[in-house]
């Protein structure tokens, strides 16, 4: 479990403590129903990392709700967006085992996640990885409900594939840019999981490359 999950639970369990204390039990649900809420909300479950040259793995668990090409400053390439709802693990991890070259806070609005307008619109950070002979950017975005995004690596850290690097607090959305030639594996409408379902592979030859 994240850490934030005891912070909250445990605070709303002594309000609970309180209520029950100076009222009645049935006060008491509210600040019960809320901590059981929190405590599930903040899980962090293990998960089968795959191996293999080339994988690019979901940074996050949620729907798929677009995959698009896109062009950028550095070239063509594939965006792959993720919908995570307030019932969805937020723990978000790395995408590509590799070297963290690009971390850039965004400012911005707080639209409804869903919205394709989020993904430039909305508060981020913006993280780019650089490894198994590619270059991975991944984006947390902020949506409707969410107020805090948190990562924990620097700029220079090496990471794994599938490692834990933060979270986004609420319903959000991740974008991922992946290169033009990368095979997909996901559509629009599937669910994955992060750190787990594979979003992408890079053709043999460029993902067996150093």
């Amino acid at each position: 479990m994240v850490r934030d999950g005891y912070f909250y639970g445990v605070g709303l369990l002594v309000a609970a403590g309180l209520v029950f204390w100076l009222t009645s039990w049935p006060w008491a649900l509210v600040p019960v129903l809320l901590a059981a809420f929190f405590l599930w909300f903040f899980r962090d479950p293990q998960r089968a990392i795959p191996t293999g040259p080339g994988l690019i793995v979901s940074p996050g668990d949620g729907l798929v709700t677009q995959t698009v090409r896109i062009e950028t400053p550095e070239g063509p390439r594939q965006r792959i967006s993720i919908f995570l709802s307030v019932f969805d693990v937020h723990v978000n991890r790395s995408p590509i085992a590799g070297t963290i070259t690009g971390v850039r806070y965004q400012k911005g609005k707080y639209l409804n996640a869903m919205n394709p307008a989020s993904a430039e619109e909305n508060e981020q950070n913006v993280v780019t990885v650089r490894g198994d002979g590619c270059e991975v950017v991944f984006k947390q975005i902020a949506g409707l409900l969410a107020r805090r995004i948190v990562f924990a690596p620097q700029m220079g850290s090496v990471i794994g594939r599938g490692e834990r690097v933060g979270l986004i607090k609420f319903g959000s959305r991740v974008d991922v840019l992946i290169p033009a030639e990368a095979e997909l594996r996901v559509k629009p409408g599937v669910r994955v999981k992060g750190g787990a379902s594979i979003l992408a592979a890079l053709p043999i030859a460029d993902g067996a490359r150093s």
